[in-house]
């Protein structure tokens, strides 16, 4: 069996997700079993239904404590992806297989953290942070010279691609504002009401050059979750099915650190992992109605447009130009807000907000007119990636 026989086989069902806050007295546990209740709720099954879960690396929440919370006593399959930001698409790949192959019936993803009370940047000398191994390399040879965190790792990518390829500190700025206007449209963003123009990105504190204040995802507390099942079942559920055509992963060579990257300014996992979900799909770029792009840093979304084939190696600066990825634009990008001004639940957000569109659930203003396919990606670790398109069911 390839993998291309799983293209349409399975489909997302159910979605949840909590408030997204900057404060919690909820635990990481206790964020995930509320977004994967009301994930079940969605789909219109119960806990007993579920033989499948797939905690996500970055929550340190495990399969035990969801058969214990929720009272799963079908369980036949589990595994836990370790991709970093990556991790969520990628294992929606292995639960379509899963589900492809018999193994189980209904799979539940969940992801999400205390991201601002615990799990912050600033307090991660505090023991909070789940440590991944990849971070040996780094940990060994960098972190001594001040390479420490996220929005330096990324910043060197993003500045190469400046001097690679004539990208503006502008290009990242339309980005932020794009989310941010999308975000303003979505009651449950942590930036609704809250307005940004360029001018106001481009005199944003600098964090990392050429990374400023507002080209970064937020620090939430939250969790999201889907379910997914057979394409065949999920005509029996509540809503539309929101198929998966295609999906791949794919990783960086070297795996290690940004720096060591035979070429920083590409996202490899992605330009890896696209032409065979495209592939799977029978899709191209052109047939693409909106995406949900990973987006850590605005620079991950130009890197991602690049990558996906939808312009060309160098030309993500000048695609963004012109409200191209807004709501009304040729390609509208994180129609939530994304990371940047929705809030960053590993991802699992952008699956989230590609079903609804998928499914027209959507008001007016936030809803792409006709949606019927949408494109997602996840970035992790050091340019590790995952593509994912989904479809609407007629």
């Amino acid at each position: 069996m390839g993998t291309t026989g799983i293209s349409g086989h399975c489909a997302i069902v159910g979605i949840g997700q909590t408030p997204y806050t900057r404060g919690t007295e909820a635990s990481t546990l206790e964020l995930h079993l509320q977004a994967s209740l009301a994930a079940l709720d969605d789909a219109g099954l119960a806990a007993r239904d579920i033989d499948g879960v797939m905690p996500n690396e970055l929550s340190g929440v495990i399969a035990e404590d969801l058969i214990l919370n929720l009272g799963l006593d079908a369980l036949r399959f589990t595994s836990t992806i370790r991709t970093g930001g990556a991790s969520f698409v990628t294992a929606i790949q292995s639960a379509c297989l899963a589900i492809h192959a018999g193994v189980a019936r209904h799979v539940l993803l969940v992801a999400g953290r205390r991201g601002y009370s615990e799990q912050r940047i600033s307090r991660s000398s505090q023991g909070g942070m789940v440590r991944m191994p990849i971070m040996r390399t780094v940990d060994e040879f960098e972190r001594p010279f001040g390479n420490n965190v996220a929005v330096q790792w990324f910043s060197h990518a993003a500045r190469r691609h400046m001097h690679e390829f004539g990208t503006r500190p502008e290009h990242f700025g339309m980005i932020a504002v794009a989310c941010r206007k999308h975000a303003n449209r979505n009651p449950q963003a942590l930036m609704h009401a809250k307005t940004m123009s360029l001018e106001d990105h481009q005199n944003s504190r600098m964090i990392s050059d050429p990374i400023r204040l507002f080209d970064c995802s937020l620090e939430t507390d939250g969790g999201a979750a889907i379910v997914i099942t057979s394409a065949e079942r999920a005509r029996d559920l509540p809503h539309t099915p929101v198929r998966v055509l295609g999906i791949a992963e794919g990783h960086g060579e070297p795996p290690n650190s940004i720096t060591q990257k035979r070429d920083m300014t590409r996202i490899e996992g992605l330009w890896k992992a696209a032409p065979h979900a495209f592939g799977m799909a029978g899709l191209t770029p052109a047939d693409i109605d909106c995406a949900q792009l990973y987006d850590g840093f605005t620079w991950h979304t130009l890197g991602s447009l690049e990558a996906l084939g939808f312009c060309g190696i160098g030309e993500g600066g000048p695609f963004v130009e012109g409200g191209r990825i807004e709501l009304g634009g040729e390609l509208p990008v994180n129609t939530a807000g994304g990371l940047v001004s929705e809030a960053h639940v590993s991802g699992a957000n952008h699956v989230v907000e590609a079903v609804r569109q998928l499914r027209h659930s959507l008001p007016p203003d936030r809803q792409v007119p006709d949606c019927e396919t949408c494109a997602v990606t996840s970035e992790g670790d050091f340019h590790e990636g995952a593509v994912m398109l989904l479809g609407r069911s007629r």
